[in-house]
């Protein structure tokens, strides 16, 4: 916002985005947004404190901010003029406020620059204040939240602001080794080496509506390469859809996004130490596997396009859920969806795929088919919940991984092998549920798991039977045929010791009553998950690897294998 005299002075405001003239007291109520437009002002770091931390919590650090000119950098000016005319302006030491407070109730360490000072510069002095910021979270054993808004590393004190990105970093990697969490709130603008460094490395990055995140700046990119910058370019809304931020947050809601995600992290903590009350048993009914029902027709109903779906699953069989995106790479594919959510009041990390139910979602999910970026998405999450210490539960519907040309030069193959690795040696409980298809190795990304459950009317299969007609038998006609020979219903499924559970649907299924189906996969999910809750991280590893090693050839051999095309039995001999 445009202004004219001292904020104390000042009666009114034009708004930067729409030129409104706006009264300032009505501005202030409304957090610095223009009602208007929805821009966002900058704020200084003492108005974000005032917002985000809980009313008289906040308390600065002891560490007074050490006044350094290493290399006695003279422009028009010296520096330490420089600093002392920033410090007279501003009234804040250097270009950062540091403390601890409480947000929403929970203890947090609280870092918040301000670009007022020198363009929110990185220095020394600033990357020190920063670091005892996250030493201080770590000794305390409390999250770490930094508020970034900066142009870069402070050019006047030459390489040692260079090495301040690495100081950070450091700290912050320090955090991560103890599984506290950390998040990084971008504001406008942010860029250099703040953005290469603890802006982007935190466990969760979150930016402001408008805020601008990059390595180079705009100008810099269009001196250097002459290039037509695309609409949007390092906005917030842009970076979410390369994959680049977890969400954007408006500044209203930015303190609540916040307090939710500090609660997930702060019951993770405390459950292996401070288990809460035994609740009654959970219990969940079991299908009853009907081996009449045609397999084909089972597929048929996987596939019906009224089933719910994981969005469907997550607004009902869970509560408060907060989708995390992108996989910090490029992308962010809309086929996985997962983030943190509530199941009977306890923070898990739920990670699935999403189809749709009707056409244009469908083409907008890629029908449920993940690209690299979606199963990056996917490692990334579970990486995270393991060092929260939440449970992940993923839920399991797509004919497969994404066949595509873009998918293969982006490494699909390696994507998936990297979740199934991940999932091997995931040192958090893991209960997968196959909702609708479980397609191929695309499945298999989201599904090695301690608890792999099923619902009645879901399949799941090494390929889809028209994939398997169209090699094995003259075409794909032969699609109802080669249903019947994969073995790839609930029924065949238990007996094989693939799949665990059978989870009942209502009649005749589950897109006849959603409601209902999300209640039985709700009780199935918390019954298979409540006994792994109290496995030491190290059994459960070793008993999940365990689980996947009787698929090994000597359980095989023992196994059924009639109506077996005779190709596949060559292929396992």
């Amino acid at each position: 916002m445009t202004t004219t005299a001292p904020r104390d002075e000042q009666l009114w405001s034009r708004c930067d985005g729409c030129a409104s003239l706006l009264y300032r007291k009505r501005l202030r109520r409304n957090l610095d947004v223009c009602p208007e437009c929805g821009s966002h002002a900058r704020l200084d770091a003492p108005d974000r404190v005032a917002q985000l931390a809980d009313p008289d919590s906040f308390v600065p650090l002891p560490d007074r901010a050490v006044r350094v000119d290493p290399i006695e950098f003279v422009d028009e000016l010296p520096y330490p003029h420089r600093l002392g005319a920033a410090r007279a302006a501003t009234g804040l030491d250097e270009a950062v406020l540091c403390g601890t407070a409480r947000l929403g109730g929970h203890p947090v360490a609280l870092a918040v620059m301000d670009f007022r000072f020198l363009g929110g510069s990185l220095g020394c002095a600033v990357g020190e204040l920063i670091t005892r910021t996250a030493e201080r979270a770590l000794a305390d054993g409390i999250p770490l939240v930094l508020v970034t808004a900066s142009g870069g590393a402070r050019m006047q004190e030459g390489a040692l602001s260079l090495m301040q990105m690495a100081t950070v970093s450091q700290a912050l990697a320090g955090m991560r080794e103890a599984g506290l969490l950390t998040v990084s709130v971008v504001t406008d603008p942010t860029y250099g080496g703040v953005a290469a460094s603890f802006a982007t490395n935190t466990d969760l990055v979150l930016a402001e509506s408008g805020a601008r995140l990059g390595f180079a700046g705009p100008r810099v990119i269009r001196q250097v390469t002459g290039a037509t910058l695309p609409e949007g370019f390092q906005t917030a809304e842009y970076l979410l859809r390369h994959g680049q931020v977890d969400m954007v947050v408006p500044r209203h809601a930015l303190r609540g996004r916040l307090a939710a995600l500090l609660a997930a992290a702060e019951a993770g903590r405390r459950a292996p130490e401070n288990p809460p009350a035994p609740r009654p048993p959970v219990t969940a009914p079991t299908a009853t596997p009907r081996p009449d029902r045609d397999p084909w027709e089972t597929v048929r109903t996987a596939r019906h396009p009224g089933r719910p779906t994981t969005l469907d699953y997550l607004e009902t069989a869970f509560d408060g859920f907060v989708e995390l995106h992108g996989d910090r790479l490029g992308a962010d594919c809309p086929a996985v969806v997962g983030g943190i959510a509530r199941l009977d009041g306890r923070p898990v990390m739920v990670i699935g795929h999403q189809k749709g139910h009707t056409t244009a979602e469908l083409v907008t999910r890629n029908f449920g088919m993940a690209s690299p970026a979606g199963h990056r998405k996917a490692l990334r999450l579970m990486r995270l919940a393991a060092r929260l210490r939440l449970p992940v539960v993923t839920l399991v519907d797509t004919p497969g991984a994404d066949p595509g040309v873009s998918a293969e030069q982006q490494g699909q193959a390696a994507a998936i092998a990297e979740n199934i690795l991940a999932l091997t040696v995931l040192p958090t409980p893991v209960v997968a549920v196959v909702t609708g298809e479980g397609g191929s190795g695309g499945a298999l990304a989201l599904a090695v798991a301690d608890r792999v459950l099923m619902l009645e009317h879901a399949v799941y299969s090494v390929i889809s039977p028209e994939g398997c007609a169209a090699i094995l038998w003259p075409d794909s006609s032969a699609a109802p045929q080669a249903a019947r020979a994969l073995r790839l219903t609930g029924a065949d499924l238990c007996r094989l010791g693939v799949v665990d559970e059978l989870v009942p649907e209502p009649r005749p299924a589950a897109h006849a009553d959603p409601g209902g189906a999300a209640e039985l996969l709700r009780r199935a999910v918390a019954a298979n998950l409540a006994p792994l809750l109290t496995v030491p991280p190290a059994t459960l590893v070793r008993r999940r690897r365990q689980r996947f090693r009787r698929f090994g050839a000597a359980r095989s051999a023992a196994g059924p294998s009639p109506a077996t095309p005779s190709g596949d039995r060559a292929e396992v001999a």
